[in-house]
């Protein structure tokens, strides 16, 4: 494969992102990203998490993670927990509130996901999905 090409095929992937990002956000009017919204997935589908934890699988900056947590904290999506055995470790979960705004940005997910994969045919949903995940996985091993 010519280096442009490869180059041409990550520069298409991430225009898509970025417009289905954008398309995203224009739809869900509540001031959060989807970073944020990873985050709280994150905190439903794990439980409490040391910010630190958050950063890791967020693959961002544990300085990143204070920005994020602060602007949930504020908004209480998202409670601080001390350690029972050491209050210097901390702990942050989703609340109810959090759950609400997860559940409306994951509505605004799928519409979002159905006006633009059902121009597909499900052969090819089926292999995109198929492509990704094998990229994902070669990825992941590297």
């Amino acid at each position: 494969m010519k280096d442009q090409s490869v180059f041409e095929l990550i520069h298409t992937m991430e225009k898509v992102t970025n417009r289905l990002i954008i398309q995203w956000n224009q739809s869900f009017n509540e001031n959060l990203g989807i970073t944020h919204i990873l985050l709280l997935g994150q905190l439903k589908n794990n439980g409490k998490c040391r910010p630190i934890d958050l950063a890791n699988y967020l693959g961002i900056a544990p300085s990143s993670i204070t920005h994020l947590t602060d602007k949930l904290l504020s908004r209480k999506l998202i409670i601080r927990i001390a350690d029972e055995n050491d209050k210097r470790i901390s702990y942050v979960a989703i609340t109810e509130n959090g759950l609400e705004i997860l559940q409306k940005a994951q509505e605004e997910g799928y519409l979002l996901q159905m006006r633009t994969f059902e121009k597909l045919s499900a052969e090819e949903r089926h292999q995109l999905l198929t492509i990704y995940n094998k990229l994902n996985n070669l990825l992941e091993k590297s």
